[in-house]
């Protein structure tokens, strides 16, 4: 029993640290943790209590004044930790040292959260058991480190019913994001889907993009290897209303089209399509054409009036056979800078494909950029009729040989007069003020329409590509399409010789050193 009054301060502090440790296995379990805080704070409580006389007897000791002095300086170096710490969680910086960036948000997702012009609330309907909690508490932990404006809270589905039933969850691990009244919701836990789920509450309308056909184009309602289902999938993650145009049977231009795209006709467009086309352009329109070799040759005359030249060629790669591939398949993997290849830094692969240059003379209107070129072991072969595909110096031309083209083109803008009558003032200045708008047209070319289609869409950097030239078609930079953080591992090839090395090094030789070092030191002050 003396023993046992004697030891009661050692128990008390040895059941803190117990209870400590179960607290931070089992946060959720308060029951046996308060249980263990109170047997150590009555351990500590009636160690004081039966040894009174003998913690009396030792605070007039001399050594209670170095006792003092240390519990003194313990207590100072832990106020200046707790004083750092404060400072830390108010003035925090988060760094990423993984090659990576596994733990960090891609720049496009940062943009997308700095552009967020109302609060965001995000419910996350998780159960306490759910292995897919702490992720995403990850997660929204660096979206809401990135911006103020994004207000999170957990919600145990099982604790809360009422919320269940009025937000109408049906699965563990439903996210629901809120901002005005609109409403989106995931049920998985990745960066690109709770970007995806920020961008479609956060924007005020949703564009139309819209896919033309009749012309032999690629479809967006078909899922095999030649359809364009997986564009579809995706710009519809980004926000946007994705839809079919058949130009030749409308006879008005859709009003709410934010950008058509021509997915590589095999015939030519009719006449008065193509002039549907150029007033649209005119009207600060956005097109992006695909134009495969060989195909549609009336493109190349509509497309030389905005000075962009496409060469009646077909461009040979034999980089590409050393990746995969075969000759004409040329890769791109350096291009020009510009606000779609920006921090762009991935391989795109373009099956089957022609040059597209910009013409010498140019309206002074346009500006035009060459987004990207091939390989110099590349050229453009001109010879098409020959039956066997080698490079003459002479006819044909050597690479790098530009396969994509962007630009802008000025709009004058209309000049409206003033309205005599009072029932035209609003309709005026809607009309004003939608011309005032689209002070530019924006169009890109393409020479290959492949590279979009679901059979090389996730090739490389192909969908990233197609995807942020969209965005910038559209004016919405920060709708980037977003490459997954992924970890390349980290493993180390050792020989039986050096294994065997590393063993006796760290689990015997510096053991021993240690374990000799200490005898040794004791030896010697024994000896004093």
């Amino acid at each position: 029993m003396e023993k046992l009054r004697r030891n009661l301060n050692s128990i008390g502090l040895g059941l803190l640290f117990v209870a400590l440790v179960v607290n931070r296995i089992w946060p959720y379990r308060k029951i046996p943790f308060f249980i263990l805080l109170g047997l150590a704070l009555a351990s500590i409580v009636a160690y004081i209590v039966l040894n009174f006389n003998l913690l009396k007897q030792s605070v007039t000791r001399k050594t209670f004044l170095y006792s003092s002095n240390l519990i003194l300086m313990i207590v100072l170096v832990l106020g200046i930790l707790v004083l750092i710490n404060t400072i830390a969680a108010r003035y925090h910086h988060r760094f990423d040292f993984t090659e990576a960036k596994i733990h960090s948000l891609s720049d496009q997702s940062i943009s997308v959260i700095k552009n967020l012009k109302n609060d965001v609330f995000i419910k996350a309907f998780f159960r306490e058991g759910n292995y897919n909690r702490s992720r995403m508490e990850n997660l929204l932990k660096i979206y809401a480190y990135h911006s103020k404006k994004i207000k999170y809270e957990f919600i145990d589905p099982d604790k809360n019913p009422g919320l269940v039933k009025r937000y109408d969850i049906t699965l563990d691990g439903t996210t629901v994001f809120e901002c005005g009244d609109k409403e989106n919701r995931i049920t998985s836990v990745s960066e690109e889907d709770i970007t995806n789920a920020l961008i479609k509450v956060s924007r005020e309308k949703k564009k139309t993009i819209y896919f033309l056909e009749g012309h032999g184009e690629a479809s967006i309602e078909e899922s095999d290897d030649s359809g364009l289902s997986y564009v579809k999938d995706e710009l519809g993650k980004l926000g946007y209303e994705v839809k079919k145009l058949t130009l030749a049977l409308s006879e008005n231009f859709p009003a709410d089209c934010a950008l058509l795209v021509i997915p590589g006709p095999k015939k030519d467009l009719l006449p008065h399509e193509l002039e549907t086309i150029e007033k649209y352009l005119k009207g600060g329109g956005r097109v992006f054409f695909l134009v495969d070799p060989e195909t549609a040759p009336g493109l190349s005359g509509f497309l030389h009036h905005y000075g962009i030249k496409l060469e009646n060629d077909l461009i040979v790669d034999t980089i590409s056979r050393l990746l995969g591939g075969d000759y004409f398949m040329p890769v791109v993997s350096e291009y020009e800078y510009h606000d779609i290849t920006k921090k762009f830094r991935y391989a795109c692969f373009f099956p089957y494909a022609r040059s597209v240059d910009i013409e010498q003379n140019k309206p002074e209107n346009i500006s035009l950029t060459v987004l990207a070129k091939t390989s110099p072991n590349s050229w453009s072969e001109r010879q098409l009729n020959e039956r066997q595909v080698t490079f003459d110096k002479d006819k044909d031309k050597q690479g790098p040989i530009p396969i994509a083209v962007v630009g802008t083109m000025k709009i004058e803008e209309e000049k409206k007069e003033e309205p005599k009558k009072e029932e035209t003032e609003k309709s005026s200045a809607k009309s004003t003020a939608a011309t005032e708008s689209k002070k530019e047209a924006r169009l890109a070319v393409f020479g290959d329409s492949d590279f979009a289609t679901n059979r090389y869409f996730n090739l490389s950097g192909n969908g990233n590509l197609f995807l942020n030239t969209i965005n910038w078609l559209t004016e919405e930079a920060d709708l980037i399409s977003i490459q997954p953080r992924t970890s390349s591992p980290r493993t180390i090839h050792l020989s039986p010789s050096q294994a065997r090395l590393v063993f006796f090094t760290s689990v015997i030789i510096l053991p021993l050193i240690v374990l000799l070092t200490g005898i040794s030191v004791w030896l010697r002050r024994r000896s004093l």
